[in-house]
């Protein structure tokens, strides 16, 4: 347990070095190789990834409360984004997502719960599980990146030609970018969803029917997105209030729930 606090700990401080050293390389549009960036980044995703199984391996179970479960969801986030570096420039969304994963490992190191304790998982439901966590990780890096083009999309209608304007590529391709990963995270969505359906005895049970139904509404909202967007042509800031509207559905449906439960009522 003290080795992997100590991993947490040491993970924390390089998300906030690289988030800090992306943020001035950016900034000062420099040509220098960001590989010693990428490489302090893997190293701290490698490091989250030990506090935050640690920090879930409970007794006799696998810990799913709150703190554990959202420091897991910010790995695979940023594990979902170091893959994509290899095809995609999202780099500078290192600056907004590491801080937060760094309070994330810490609050899942500092301050464990173990309200929802899982005992017992068939390959379905562990399918399902995996598949909803992954889903929700490529969805939150859309509606970061959404939030960008919504930014990006203001500067560029008010004539402004500093800030993200100058640090983000063109428009269009952060539009592109945006688009390829809701469709990631719409099929990921579908296939967590079907498998609830089939793999959980009743999914509208008192204490999830708030899960499922938001989580549909969800899948609502980023499907309207992509047919409307083939069909009709939309784009910035529809296209990031769809995003952002879809990915505040799945956030309500499960950390919304978990934080009243687990933190305001103190309950598992």
């Amino acid at each position: 347990m003290a080795s992997a606090s100590v991993a947490a700990l040491v993970a924390a401080i390089l998300y906030i070095a690289v988030s800090f050293l992306q943020a001035r390389r950016a900034a000062r549009r420099t040509d220098q190789s960001p590989a010693p960036i990428y490489a302090l980044a893997t190293i701290a995703v490698i490091l989250h990834g030990v506090g935050a199984l640690s920090a879930m391996a409970g007794e006799g179970g696998i810990n799913f409360s709150l703190f554990p479960a959202g420091s897991l969801i910010f790995w695979m986030v940023n594990v979902s984004l170091l893959v994509s570096l290899a095809w995609r420039p999202l780099q500078n969304l290192m600056v907004v997502l590491f801080p937060i994963s760094a309070l994330s490992v810490l609050l899942a190191t500092l301050l464990p719960t173990d309200g929802t304790l899982l005992t017992e998982l068939s390959s379905g439901m562990l399918a399902h599980i995996t598949t909803s966590i992954l889903a929700y990780a490529v969805l939150a890096i859309a509606a970061v990146q959404a939030g960008a083009v919504a930014a990006q999309d203001y500067q560029l209608r008010h004539r402004q030609t500093r800030g993200l304007v100058q640090l983000l590529p063109p428009l269009q391709l952060m539009e592109s970018i945006l688009f390829e990963i809701v469709w990631v995270g719409l099929a990921l969505l579908t296939v967590a969803i079907a498998s609830g359906f089939i793999f959980i005895d009743d999914i509208f049970a008192q204490h999830l029917v708030h899960k499922t139904v938001l989580s549909i509404c969800a899948w609502l909202l980023f499907a309207t997105l992509l047919w409307g967007h083939h069909q009709l042509g939309w784009r910035s800031q529809v296209a990031a209030r769809f995003t952002l509207g879809g990915f505040a559905a799945l956030a309500l449906a499960y950390a919304g729930s978990k934080f009243v439960l687990e933190v305001i009522l103190q309950r598992g």
